[in-house]
């Protein structure tokens, strides 16, 4: 008698979990799908037409909080966990949940679902969200297109649409993620790389992402989301710690990327303190000795600072990084400092609809607003946040250029940030010896 088996996730690593292990396997019946972190999935059904034959009505998703019933209700002998971003406690919670139910818990190495890819791949991940990683990643893609190596960028998933459309996406220009109508959280990935004409793949089927980037591409770049190990094998795997979260090297699956990397990229080394650098890199070669240690700084521009010198502004963060990424405050809010805002506004009394939930949810959040949008609902919120608070200008350290689709009632100043190396290993050394074995 098949396995019933519940998968816990996200709308990432769940899918791809199941479309690596379980969909044509009739030892397994996937009963559910549960839903967190992410708002939407909940309640949606994974269709028959990705679930395939085992699964003619398609799998329903529900939400993780119904987890203890969904085991006795469905007869779950196994519970799977599968997304990222974890602290240690919050696994065994999951754990015990399981286990009190009478449910068997499982872990599944990444290895297991990693496609091997016939063009070399450099993948890019972390030790929990907010590390860093995007900016390690833009700094690779400069020196591919200074090398003049043919590469496209795969990201991770983010499953907010229609499950059926969003297959294999492809995106090569800017113009694209409007047509798409994709989530701020998706714009805040891919428009840098769209700004420099990069090819961008996401979706659901990754085996089909892949081939499709094999056709046309010579080197494949894995964009990790959240801390989460890479869906495709990689032949340079390159992980970020961040000094401001010290001992977070050991979280899930965090951790994993740490011991599994060929490079360790310590970041921020320039506003965290020198004792915390000096035991984030203790921490790291404790896991992992084989792996290079370089640190980076990561300096921080704006495109107009007198709009923030001796001004009064609001700070918009990247949503994930302050959210489940555990962090009080991002980039912008540094920037504005730098610069020497006169105030900083705490947003928390001004809060519009989903961000009275994400104030309560996540109360760690200092006086900064994240970006949350996964549907017009929410964008509608932002943007009446935002307009809603007396400031002089809006500060972004989100990569996303909000003023491209909110209507903002005040002046935006934009944060760049940029990783520079200390000491003669740099990431440039390692991707010229990558490129000189592999091209």
């Amino acid at each position: 008698m098949a396995k019933n088996i519940i998968i816990l996730g996200a709308g990432g690593r769940d899918f791809h979990t199941f479309i690596s292990l379980f969909r044509d396997d009739k030892e397994y019946n996937v009963v559910a799908f549960t839903a967190a972190q992410i708002p939407g999935i909940a309640n949606k059904v994974f269709p028959l037409t990705l679930a395939g034959s085992l699964y003619p009505q398609g799998i329903p998703i529900y939400d993780e909080s119904e987890l203890p019933s969904l085991i006795k209700k469905l007869k779950v002998d196994e519970t799977i966990l599968a997304y990222s971003d974890l602290l240690y406690d919050d696994v065994m919670s999951k754990a015990s949940i399981s286990l009190s139910n009478g449910s068997d818990f499982r872990l599944i190495s990444p290895e297991r679902t990693m496609i091997i890819s016939k063009k070399p791949v450099i993948a890019i991940t972390a030790s929990r969200t907010g590390a860093g990683k995007s900016t390690i990643s833009r700094k690779i893609v400069s020196l591919l297109r200074e090398k003049g190596i043919n590469f496209c960028i795969i990201r991770h998933p983010m499953a907010y649409g229609d499950f059926e459309k969003t297959v294999v996406v492809k995106m090569n220009k800017l113009e694209d993620v409007d047509k798409l109508n994709l989530t701020i959280e998706e714009k805040e990935e891919f428009e840098n790389y769209l700004k420099q004409n990069i090819t961008c793949f996401e979706g659901i089927d990754y085996f089909k992402i892949v081939k499709e980037a094999e056709k046309e591409f010579d080197l494949i770049i894995w964009d990790g989301g959240n801390n989460d190990a890479p869906f495709i094998k990689p032949n340079l795997w390159i992980t970020a710690v961040d000094p401001f979260r010290l001992g977070h090297e050991k979280s899930y699956p965090g951790e994993i990327n740490v011991r599994m990397a060929d490079v360790i990229v310590i970041t921020k080394i320039n506003t965290a303190s020198p004792e915390n650098v000096k035991k984030t890199r203790e921490n790291a070669l404790k896991l992992n000795q084989r792996a290079e240690i370089i640190e980076a700084s990561f300096e921080i521009e704006v495109d107009n600072p007198k709009l923030i010198e001796g001004k009064t502004v609001l700070v918009v963060e990247d949503g994930p990084t302050v959210t489940h990424g555990q962090v009080p405050y991002g980039a912008g809010y540094i920037a504005a400092l730098n610069y020497k805002a006169k105030e900083i506004v705490d947003p928390k009394e001004y809060a519009k609809g989903i961000f009275h939930e994400i104030y309560q949810k996540y109360q760690h959040i200092g006086k900064v607003l994240p970006t949350i949008g996964y549907n017009p609902d929410q964008l509608k919120d932002l943007e009446a946040t935002i307009n809603s608070i007396k400031c002089d200008a809006v500060v972004l350290g989100t990569t996303s250029d909000l003023s491209r689709y909110l209507k903002i009632n005040k002046p935006v100043v934009k944060v760049n940030y940029y990783l520079r190396e200390k000491g003669s290993k740099t990431l440039d050394t390692i991707i010229d010896s990558f490129i000189r074995k592999y091209f």
